[in-house]
This record gives structure tokens, sequence and C-alpha cells, in this order.
């Protein structure tokens, strides 16, 4: 495919939307500059569009391939990740004292956009390894960092993230793998894990595995997983790669999409046991894993946004190509472009709404890890819990979006979307993954619920909802008529998802069950109230520092609350009354 990166708007979102630009004026954000910004963002973009783009199609038809326990990827990704990595993407964001450059985390996310806008198979693979390098700077002991650390912050080597096993999906508490200690301090670990991504492949000279597994002495449920570092390879005294470890892919699974990214069955401790070091202390591993996870789902809304815009400029560029009927209005006797058809423009308008939506939530929680490891005390604290609040956000609605632009692009294309040569449908091929892993979206609205609205004892969600109402009360104060009806439809929509929280917590404590069963369309309101008070955000800054995209923007937010933000009402009456009428509808399934 052809994609170009749209480096202006997702500037403008991280430093205007997403607050990159206040953090760098106050000096927070290290050696970073509007300069700096600009030309990483605008080389990660050109090395996004001329070198992973055109791999595409190649690794959606030849996909990554098994044979005896050998992962191969398709023709040219080797030589491209390699290239991808000398050119020091890989440790951008990385510890400094392990050869990283230490940049912020929303800078990653932007590229980490356009790389999975380009090419999402391939940019998987790095995204565990920057969990992997998160969890072991946070929880490995100095001695297991200097050893491990410097060659994931490169590159040279990649990490893998091995939680899910046959008979446990989401829930880590049935885990089986076992962990047995050593005398000289290491761990043999054996037991299967599946779905494990990039667990197995020709890309790097070796491979770290971080496993979750439990030891003999263990207390029953997830208080008894450990986390352990296990290589492909062993190292020799020197650090130089020796002996291949217990470890062995017995398969990849045969995927709807992201065919060059390989989903691995892996097997630990089929010879004796797979040598591995504790990461963390004994007991303690899911918090470790935590840190990972977290970093994952983040980039796992990223994929959304990514597929978001990836499947809107193929759209766009077939709508304006396709000729067929005559526009309302054509005084041209030859068909019109169908992007001249309303509802086409409506389905485009659509698809470029959520995924600037998604993008400007997915940053504005990557700015808020950023503020909390900046700052300190009640400050780090609040922007700890802002972050905690928008990652459940990030992922399922940024995934489910995702999804949603991804089947528009399908239906933009008409017949020749559901053909393969066209390119429209790998996009929706390749995102119906996204809102099923690192919990499922049904997950992270549970999540939501249960733990992140009632933070702080409710003071977490409150203080957002302040601060999307200040940015809903400049809007409704703006000169341009269309900003003040954005700012007013924004405003109806806060007070109404206040009240809904309002509900839900109350329901929570007295009929969890209620509760828990509009926990995803709690989410989605959610989701998209942020996202307008972050659109009504951007039209005022966008009049402040008279953006060349402002007429645009303004227009795109116009579309989004008149066409989008309309599905809250439906969402708050669903949780006003849905709870008890899906108790009594389960009946139904039984019939």
């Amino acid at each position: 495919m052809t994609y170009r990166a749209p480096i202006d708007e997702i500037a403008f979102t991280l430093k205007h939307i997403a607050g990159l630009e206040a953090a760098m004026n106050a000096g927070l954000a290290g050696d970073l500059s509007d300069d700096l910004l600009q030309a990483i963002l605008s080389e990660a973009g050109r090395f996004a569009g001329e070198q992973m783009a055109p791999l595409g199609k190649i690794g959606d038809e030849v996909g990554a391939t098994w044979d005896n326990g050998v992962v191969t990827m398709p023709p040219g990704f080797k030589e491209l990740y390699t290239a991808w990595r000398e050119a020091g993407w890989n440790a951008l964001g990385g510890p400094v004292e392990y050869g990283g450059q230490g940049l912020p985390q929303t800078v990653q996310t932007a590229v980490l956009e356009m790389w999975n806008s380009a090419l999402m198979s391939l940019s998987l693979g790095p995204v565990l390894t920057f969990g992997g390098i998160d969890a072991l700077h946070k929880h490995g002991s100095e001695a297991l960092n200097k050893v491990w650390l410097e060659k994931l912050v490169s590159g040279e080597w990649m990490a893998t993230m091995n939680l899910t096993e046959p008979q446990a999906g989401s829930d880590l508490a049935l885990l089986k793998s076992r962990a047995e200690r050593n005398d000289d301090g290491t761990y043999r670990i054996f037991g299967t894990k599946i779905f494990i991504t990039y667990g197995e492949h020709d890309l790097t000279d070796n491979i770290v595995h971080l496993v979750l597994a439990r030891l003999p002495d263990a207390p029953a449920g997830t208080r008894g997983i450990s986390l352990f570092l296990v290589p492909k390879f062993l190292l020799n005294p020197d650090g130089s790669i020796g002996a291949r470890n217990d470890v062995t892919c017995t398969g990849i699974e045969h995927k709807i999409g992201i065919h060059a990214s390989p989903t691995c069955v892996m097997s630990y401790g089929d010879k004796g046991g797979a040598i591995g070091w504790l990461i963390g202390e004994e007991h303690r591993g899911l918090a470790c894993m935590f840190t990972m996870m977290n970093s994952a789902r983040l980039a796992t809304g990223m994929q959304g946004v990514a597929i978001g815009e990836a499947s809107h400029q193929k759209a766009l560029a077939y709508a304006r190509d396709r000729r067929q009927g005559r526009a309302p209005g054509s005084n041209d006797l030859a068909p019109s472009p169908i992007v001249e058809h309303p509802d086409v423009q409506r389905m485009l308008l659509t698809q470029k709404a959520l995924t600037s939506t998604a993008r400007s939530i997915a940053y504005a929680c990557a700015q808020a890890i950023d503020m909390a490891r900046w700052t300190e005390g009640d400050e780090a604290r609040h922007w700890s819990e802002r972050a905690g609040l928008l990652t459940p956000l990030a992922k399922a609605f940024c995934s489910d979006i995702g999804v949603e632009t991804s089947s528009l692009g399908v239906q933009i294309h008409g017949g020749m979307g559901y053909i393969e040569e066209t390119g429209a449908a790998v996009f929706w091929r390749d995102s119906r993954i996204v809102p099923i892993y690192e919990g499922t979206n049904g997950i992270q609205a549970i999540d939501l619920l249960t733990r992140k609205i009632g933070l702080s004892g409710g003071a977490a969600v409150a203080a957002l909802f302040r601060e999307l109402r200040a940015d809903a009360d400049k809007a409704s104060a703006s000169t341009s008529a269309v900003v003040r009806h954005v700012g007013e439809r924004t405003l109806a929509t806060i007070r109404a998802t206040e009240e809904a929280t309002a509900k839900m917590l109350q329901t929570l404590s007295q009929a969890p069950t209620d509760a828990l069963a509009v926990a995803t369309p709690y989410l989605r309101l959610m989701a998209l109230t942020v996202g307008a008070g972050l659109m009504a955000r951007g039209c005022v800054a966008s009049i402040a520092t008279d953006d060349p995209g402002t007429a645009a923007r303004i227009a795109l937010a116009h579309y989004f609350v008149d066409h989008v933000l309309t599905e809250t009402v439906g969402l708050k009456s669903t949780i006003d009354n849905g709870g008890g009428s899906l108790a009594a509808a389960v009946i139904a399934l039984e019939a």
C-alpha cells in the first residue's frame, strides 16, 4: 500500500491536545525541542512510507512459515528490521544508561502509530520488546539488567511476553507452568504457552522470553505466580551466544490476519528444563508482568489508531478515483467520483473523526505516563491515576475503532473491497485481533468500572471531568459559532457521563451484576466523552495558534458532535436501564 504519515496532525495532537508542548516549555521533557520533535516525526514517517509499507502485500500473502521448530519471516523482513534497528528506532524510548535515547512515551507512541499504519505485522515484535525493556528495567536486578538490557534496548535481541496457556486464556489464576529452583540461583522452567507473538523468528540472533510460572511452594491463584527471564540461547561467560536453551516453538497459528507476525506455541522444559532467571520477587511476578502488559495495552490501542488512519487513506484515494453515478448538483454527464456522494462522504468522515478522536485519547494516555515519571508526590499520583483511567479507554476504544473504520473502508470500496487484490480487506483482517489480545475489551471495561473510576475515592475521575469541562467551556466561549456548538454539545455529554458514572458506582455497590452487564457501553460512553473534550481542546488551540489545519479541524469536530457523539444518548439509556433487562433476558439463551 501507499502510506503517507499525517505528520502535521500527529504533531498538533502531541503538542496541543496531549500537552507535550507545555511539558517541553516547562523543561520536563529533557532535551526534546520543537525542531527535534519535528525531525523525529518526519524521519519516522519517511521510513514508514518508503521502507515499511511496500512490504505489506508480501507479508500478508507469504506470511511467516514454520518448519520443524524454525520460523522464517517473509522475504525482505529481516533486512527491513535490521535497517530499522540500525537507524536507532528501537532505542528511541529506552533508558539512557543502557544505550537508549530516553525520549518521552508520547514520542515513541506517535512513531509507533506510523510503523503500525505502514506494516502492523512487523511492528508487533518491537512493541513487546519495548514492554520487556520497561519490565526488566523496573523490576530486574542490576546484575540481570547488565547482562540483557543493552541488546534489548538496541533491538539486537527481541523480547516476548509469555502468559497464555491452553487451559488459561485471560484467567491467569489457572496457569500451570512450573519453575524449580537450582542451587546456582537460576531456575528450570516447564510448561506450554500459546498465542506467543514473535515467540520464534529469524530477525534477531536471540529472543528473550518473559515467562510466568509457579514455584512448588507458590500460593494458589494469581498471588503464586513468578516472572522469569528465559532466553532462546544461553550466553557464554564473555556475553556471546552460547548453547540453545530448552525452549522450542512447536507450531504457529493460521490466523485471519497479521500473517507475517508469527503467533507461536512455545514448549519449555522438554529436555530437562529451560534455564531462567527470576525477575522481581518470587510469587510477585504478576505485578512485574503488568508493567509490560500496560505498555502493550497502550501500544495495542495505537494499532487501532494506525489501522484507522491507513484504511482511511486507502478508502479516500479509492473514492477520489472511482467514478459511479452522478453526485447531487453535478452538471457533468460523466459519472462522478464517489467521494462526491453524501453517503460516501459520511463514511469517510466517520473514519477520520473516529481515528482523530482515538489518536487524541491514546496520546493523552502516553502524556499522562510521561508526567507521572517527570513529577513527584501528589502530582505524580495524579498523573499515574490519569494514566490508569485512560489506559482501558486507549486499549478498548482505539482497538474497536480500528475494526469499525477498516470495515467502513471495505464498504467504501464496494464489491471491490471484498476482493483481496484491492488491499482494503487486509486492514479489517489485521485489525480484528486487536480488541481481543492484551486483555479483551470486555476485561478493559470491567477494569475501568471496578478499579479505575474509584481511584482515590472517585477524585481521579472527577478531576478528569473538571478538565474536560474547562476545555468545553473555552470552546463554548469561542467567537466561532461552530466551535461554540462543539463546546455546548460536549458540555451536555459531560453532564450525562458524570450522571452515568455516579449511577455505575452506586449500582456496582448494590447490584454488581447489573453494573457489569453495562460495563462495555459505559467504557464507550467515557471514551466518546473524553474524545469530545479533547476535540474541543484542539479547536480552541488551533484557533489560538493559527494552525494551517484549523478550518478542517473545526469542521471535523462539528461532524463528530453531530454524527458520532449522538451515540452517547443511547449509551446513557442502556446504562440507566440495561443491567436488569440483560439479567432477565438470559432465559432467551436457553430457548
